[in-house]
C-alpha cells in the first residue's frame, strides 16, 4: 500500500503537495524495481521542471533510469544528502529519500493512492 496524502504519477513518482510547494521522489515500487540505489544526478536549483518529463537520472546497480517529474515548476530545494548516500532512498523513498521540492505551476496526471495502487495491480497482470 502506498501513503495516503501522496499524489502519485504513472512513471512512479510522487509529490506530496502542500500549498504551492511539492516535495517529489519516486515511489517504493520504484525503488523496488530498480534495486540498490547507487547514484542520482539532482537537477540544478532553479531548474524548471515539466510534469511527465525527465528532471534527472537514477542509476541502480541494474540500471538507470530517467525520474519524470510529476507536476510542472521551479526547483526550489534539493536533496543534498543524496550526493553522498543515494542509497537512502531505498529504506525510505517517501521520507528521508525525497529528490527536490518543486514551486508549482502546474501539475501532471496524478492519482492518490488507491488508483495508483489500483494502477500497479493492472500493470502487474
Amino acid at each position: 500500500m502506498n501513503p495516503e496524502g501522496i499524489k502519485y504519477h504513472k512513471e512512479h513518482t510522487w509529490a506530496r503537495i502542500e500549498g504551492s510547494m511539492a516535495t517529489v521522489g519516486i515511489t517504493d515500487f520504484a525503488q523496488e524495481a530498480l534495486g540498490d540505489i547507487v547514484y542520482i544526478e539532482l537537477p540544478e536549483l532553479g531548474a524548471s521542471v515539466t510534469a511527465g518529463e525527465s528532471m534527472s537520472d537514477i542509476e541502480s546497480a541494474k540500471a538507470t533510469s530517467p525520474v519524470i517529474s510529476p507536476v510542472t515548476g521551479t526547483v526550489k530545494e534539493v536533496n543534498s544528502a543524496l550526493e553522498d548516500e543515494p542509497e537512502m532512498i531505498n529504506p525510505d523513498p517517501y521520507g528521508k529519500g525525497w529528490i527536490v521540492v518543486v514551486e508549482i505551476t502546474g501539475q501532471g496526471d496524478l492519482l492518490d493512492a488507491a488508483a495508483y495502487d489500483a494502477f500497479l495491480k493492472e500493470e502487474s497482470q
